[in-house]
């Protein structure tokens, strides 16, 4: 997928540090054609698992030694100030209606539309091509991302969500964290604090990541049920 580049192209690309995105990034590592990538671009809630910042720091010791530059971008406002605090307008009357966005995920994805926006921003502005890591079996999730200067190299590669687990794995990717690899108990590993999470996952963290546990008690507290029942009767179920 390398031929015919630009040399005077700057290609970017954006990593989780979550198992696809970080079975891009080794991928493109490992292609010999050149230019494979000159920056890494990284966008950090706050929000992440800790293993989430592990693998980050695994890898930046290598992409220093090959010369490829590393960029983290930050949300405009701490996301728990966007969470509780930030003054919320009406579409229909324009005046503040509530204070805080409340939890992100479901109909609500401000996180993830700050997350996109800025990264496009970043690559706009720089008039790059930028590599994103969506698997070769998530095809719902193209449509979403398209932009002419996008590319979906485990696509095109035949990768599957399977496939770029066990190569991470591969290449030292544990995702440890408090004793379990976060891949073995959860679907997706997205923000601690995603309202997406299934029951399933939710039950999975009240069983082995109890640090979580308590922070997403503390947050429903404050905004109310993250789901349609409270999280103690999701968690006893």
């Amino acid at each position: 997928m390398m031929e015919n580049q630009d040399k005077n192209q700057w290609f970017i690309a954006s990593v989780s540090w979550g198992k696809d995105s970080l079975a891009m990034l080794h991928l493109l590592l490992d292609e010999k054609d050149e230019p494979a990538l000159n920056e890494v671009v990284f966008f950090d809630t706050g929000m992440e698992f800790d293993a989430i910042y592990n693998e980050r720091d695994r890898i930046l010791p290598l992409l220093a030694a090959m010369g490829i530059e590393y960029t983290e971008l930050k949300p405009k406002e701490p996301f728990l100030h966007k969470m509780f605090v930030h003054p919320v307008k009406s579409r229909e009357t324009g005046k503040i209606h509530k204070y805080g966005y409340g939890w992100c995920g479901g109909a609500c994805r401000w996180g993830t539309t700050e997350k996109t926006a800025a990264l496009d921003r970043y690559a706009e502005a720089k008039n790059a091509i930028v590599y994103v890591g969506i698997a070769a079996d998530e095809e719902k999730r193209f449509a979403k991302q398209h932009k002419p200067y996008k590319r979906f190299p485990l696509a095109d590669w035949g990768y599957t969500e399977a496939d770029c687990l066990a190569y991470c794995k591969a290449y030292g990717a544990t995702w440890e964290q408090d004793g379990v690899c976060l891949y073995d108990v959860l679907d997706r590993v997205s923000c601690w604090c995603c309202r997406n999470k299934n029951q399933r996952e939710l039950r999975a963290i009240h069983d082995h990541l109890p640090r979580y546990w308590q922070q997403l008690l503390a947050l429903e507290s404050r905004l109310g049920t993250m789901k349609s029942k409270p999280l103690s009767e999701i968690a006893g179920a």
